[in-house]
This record gives C-alpha cells, structure tokens and sequence, in this order.
C-alpha cells in the first residue's frame, strides 16, 4: 500500500501532544516562508500570483497526506521556472494546468511501477550542473522586474532575452532598483542573525515598508503586486490576490478537452514529472539525512503524482518538494506529515484575511527574493570547489550540463549530460578490463612450461571485450594447452561471447580451459554453444586442472592423447 505512508510510518514511531504542537508551530512557520514564495514564483513562470498560493495550498496537503516523505514541503519550485515560462508563454495558463495534469499521470504511473530508486542513477555532476544552471537563469530573469525596466518583447531562448533585457537598461527605474537592492541586502543580513524569524519574510517586510515610503513620500513610484494583476472570478472583479476560497475549474482551454493539444503538450508534462520526480526525491533524502529517518521513495511518487493531478483543477500549476521549505520544516520542529499539512491551511487562512495586503507588495522585492532563492538552490561556492576537485571527466559533464541547461534548457541539458556521463562510465568500466598472457604457469597454480594462461580481468561487455580479448592469439610452437582464466570474470555480454568465439578459433588447434567460470556465465557460454566445441571444456579449480594437466601430459607421453571433457565440468 503506497498511499498515507508517511503518516503510517511517523504514527508507529508514536504520535504525542508533544509531536502535535510541534507540527503547528512548524507549519505555521514554513507558511510564513511559502506566502512569498508562491506568489513570486507563480509570476516567474508567468501567471498571476494567486496559482501559485492555490498550488501551496492543495498540492501541499496532498502530497503530504498521500506521499512517503515524513518533512517534504511540497509547492512551486524555483527549478521549475526555466521549464514552465516558456509553456505559460505558447499555451497559457490552460496548457500548463493541462500539462501539469499530465505529469501527474506521469509521476503516479513511476511511482505504480516502482520506479522511485531510478533517480539514484543520476550522476552528481548532471544534478549540480542543472541546477547551477537554473539557478543562473532564474537569477537573470528577475532582473525585468528588480530594475523596474520595460522590455519591447518577450523572447523564449536565453541569449535572446540578454539581448531584450540589454536593449532595455535606459528605461531602468531607481525606485524599483533601490527596492530590489534592499530587499537583497536585508534577505542576506538577517539569514547571517540564524534566529528562528526566516529571512524571506524579514526582506520582503523591508522592501514593503520601503516602497510605501517612496510611493508617498517623493517623486519616485515602486511597482506593485496589485497594480500589475488583476482577476475576475464570476461577477468578482479586483486586483492583486482575490479574497476567495481557490475555485473548481477545468485545466483545458475554454472548457474543450483536446488530444492534440495532450500530444503536443506530451513532451512537455514528461519533462515536468522527471524534474519532479529528481526534485522531490533528493528533497526526501536531504531530509532523511537532516533527521535521521528513511523515506518511501515509490509513495512519494505517488503522493507527488496524484498531487499534480488533482491541483489542476483548483488552479494551481506544477508543484514537487522544496528543499529550502523542507529544511525550514525540519528546523522548526516537525515530527510528521501534519506540520506539511498545517502549512497549507495556514496559507489558505492568510490568503482570505490578508489579500488586500499583498497587493501593496513591491514586485521588484519579490525579484530581489527569488534572486536569494536561485543563489541558494545554485549552490555556487560547492559549484567552484566542485571544478576544482573533480575529476576532469566529470568536470566536462558538470559544465556540459551547466552551458546546455543556460543556452537551450534543462532537458536537452539533462538527456546530453547523461549520455555524456554514460560514456565517460563505460570508458573507466572498460579501462579496468585487461588479458594479461602468463607463460609458463599461473600466479597462484603452476600448470607447467607448456601451458599458456590468460588471466582476464574485470567485465566483459561490448565496450572492453574485442581489445582484451584480442590479445589471445600467439603460442610459442612447444604449447601443450591454453588456458583462460575466468576467475575475476563478472559478467559477459553477447558482444564478448562472440569475441571469445574468435578468439577460441584463434587458437583452435590447442586445448582450451576455461578456468573459474561463474555459473551465470557458464549458463551464458553454454547458450552460445561454446561449451560444446572439441577443443573447450571447462574447469572449477586450478587445482583439478593442475591434476588433468598432469594426467594428459602423462598420456601424451604413451601417444594416448585425447581432450576428456566430461570430468573436467567441476564449477558448477
């Protein structure tokens, strides 16, 4: 059963009072943190703040009451932002709830098919090169409203919006920019106070109070939230947030549901659920390591999936685990799913009592808040120490990754840097495969002065098996036998069988041992038909094959020389 785990697992652990007022105060907290966030990073990828509350708001409790993390907070992301901008900017807000309903599947069915461990396989260099690249591209693409300019158009591909945001520098505004800066400054102040206050909440508090302050004391003007969206719900007309409970309604364009927009959107929703799915998961193991305990990494997929599917029709847009909330929950005491769930009801209160209020937040102190965010999700210092310690095969993927995630986006960034990181692997897999040629004997068995083994070591696969093997194919004219030793042998593919193959053919006129065959192997050898060739047979131990090497040299010696084969079958 994948469904409510978390619950089960912090209910065996056993639930107190004790636990429950700790889940509320830190609920109460990380939703203090999530109210900002949501609304930025709701206008980041281009719709109107409220999606980003009733995202908070629904796929929070969702996931939190249906998933296998115990801590993860679940809401809008920042990684998100380079991936759905450019959907918001083809389909609208319709396409991404739908598209958003799409990945939900998606991360259901992963999560069905237990497909949770998968993201182990990841390698690091492409986590931390998307990521730094995101974080880069986030960071930038708040640079419109943190400096208040008027861009002329909107491109989609990052070189061109450096273009588009350069052309625009002479419309900056000094209001707008002193507001940003603040905000800034007081986010990176207070966080280096470590109290329990967050720091997101104290900048964006800053940079309010100033632009009430600009906007009715000089001649200057600060952009508002309120001044910028605006809704309409049924006979509802306003600005900013609406005051109102999230409303049903149907994640398709005018209520028509289409195949083809579903086709066109496919490769979009799939990209969302991987993104999801790596970010939710590395959250959950970042919160096991912080506290200790061990998530269900398959119930989380399901919890997250089915939270997707749901928050759609509410409004809301893709959502997964948030690190920097998660941390925020762990540090403020959570003990269960409870305090994820507390949060989401508390930014559901704060929204129909203080929606008039956060209209008069500045738009450039929410930019200047998300630019702290991708700075902290880029992880830049460990991005440098991670260049300069790295091996450099490993640094050519990390900035790979980091270069394709800033100039085209992160899929095409991820796909190449797995690719690349996939063949860097099979290169150093296929390094440590080696044939070493022992004339004369073996290093731990003496067969004697005519017997030439070949110790091979390591996997034979595709990548390793035609160099290594190659070199089985020269015996001195006093050869009485060669012998292969398949000790140190893992696996073998069909590639290396057919290798062998030659290879044996090579050296057809001599008797072939085959020494140490692991019983899967020997199954597979056996399948290809090179157990029954006349001169190959195979053998468990150096020891039994030292005594047969005895006995035949002995025979050969009375001209009774004939390769028995059945004897020698001591492996397995």
């Amino acid at each position: 059963m994948l469904l409510f785990d978390a619950f089960k697992q912090a209910w065996r652990e056993g639930f107190s009072l004790s636990s429950l007022r700790s889940d509320i105060v830190s609920g109460v907290t990380v939703g203090v943190v999530a109210i900002p966030l949501g609304m930025a990073l709701a206008i980041a990828v281009g719709v109107p703040p409220q999606h980003g509350l009733y995202t908070v708001i629904v796929a929070g409790l969702l996931a939190a009451l249906l998933g296998g993390s115990r801590f993860n907070i679940t809401g809008p992301t920042a990684a998100f932002v380079v991936i759905l901008l450019p959907i918001t900017q083809q389909y609208g807000l319709s396409g991404l709830m739908l598209a958003t309903m799409m990945s939900g599947v998606i991360l259901l069915l992963m999560g069905i098919l237990r497909l949770g461990q998968l993201v182990a396989y990841v390698p690091y260099p492409v986590t931390t090169g998307f990521t730094a690249g995101i974080g880069l591209t986030i960071a930038f693409l708040q640079l419109k409203d943190l400096l208040g300019l008027s861009v002329a158009s909107n491109p989609i591909h990052f070189p061109e919006k450096v273009v588009a945001y350069a052309s625009a520098m002479p419309t900056l505004n000094m209001a707008d920019a002193l507001i940003g800066v603040v905000t800034i400054a007081a986010f990176i102040l207070w966080a280096k106070l470590k109290t329990k206050v967050p720091a997101h909440v104290v900048a964006l508090l800053a940079g309010t109070l100033l632009a009430l302050l600009v906007n009715h004391g000089s001649g200057g003007h600060v952009g508002l939230l309120g001044e910028k969206f605006h809704y309409q719900i049924g006979d509802l007309v306003g600005q900013g947030i609406p005051q109102v409970l999230p409303q049903l309604v149907m994640p398709w364009q005018d209520g028509h549901f289409s195949w083809a927009l579903v086709v066109e959107l496919l490769p979009a929703a799939f990209t969302i659920a991987m993104l999801g799915c790596i970010e939710s998961l590395l959250c959950a193991v970042v919160a096991d390591g912080m506290t200790g305990t061990k998530h269900n990494p398959n119930a989380e997929l399901v919890g997250q999936g089915l939270a997707n599917m749901v928050v759609p029709f509410f409004g809301g847009i893709p959502a997964t685990a948030a690190i920097a909330r998660t941390a925020t929950n762990i540090r403020a005491g959570a003990f269960s799913p409870l305090s994820a769930i507390v949060h989401s009801l508390f930014v559901l209160a704060a929204m129909i009592a203080l929606a008039p209020m956060l209209s008069y937040v500045p738009m450039s102190a929410l930019a200047g808040l998300l630019i702290m965010v991708a700075w902290n999700m880029s992880e830049a210092p460990h991005f440098v120490h991670t260049l300069k310690v790295a091996p450099r095969r490993d640094v050519a993927v990390l900035l790979t990754c980091f270069t394709l995630t800033v100039v085209f986006d992160m899929v095409v960034a991820v796909v190449v840097g797995l690719l690349l990181a996939g063949v860097l692997f099979i290169q150093r897999i296929a390094s440590l495969t080696t044939v070493d040629k022992v004339a004369g004997g073996h290093p731990h068995q003496n067969f004697g002065d005519d017997v030439v083994v070949y110790d091979i070591n390591g996997p034979l696969f595709f990548a390793a098996s035609e160099k290594a093997l190659s070199v089985i194919d020269y015996t001195a004219p006093e050869t009485q036998a060669v012998v292969l030793d398949f000790s140190d042998v893992t696996t073998i593919d069909i590639t290396a069988i057919h290798a062998l193959e030659n290879a044996i053919d090579r050296i057809r006129d001599y008797p072939v041992y085959l020494l140490g065959v692991a019983a899967h192997i020997e199954k597979k050898l056996a399948a290809a038909g090179l157990l029954t060739v006349d001169n190959v047979a195979c053998c468990g131990s150096a020891e039994s094959l030292r005594e047969h090497l005895a006995i035949k040299t002995h025979n050969v010696q009375s001209k009774e020389s004939t390769l028995p084969s059945v004897s020698l079958y001591t492996a397995s």
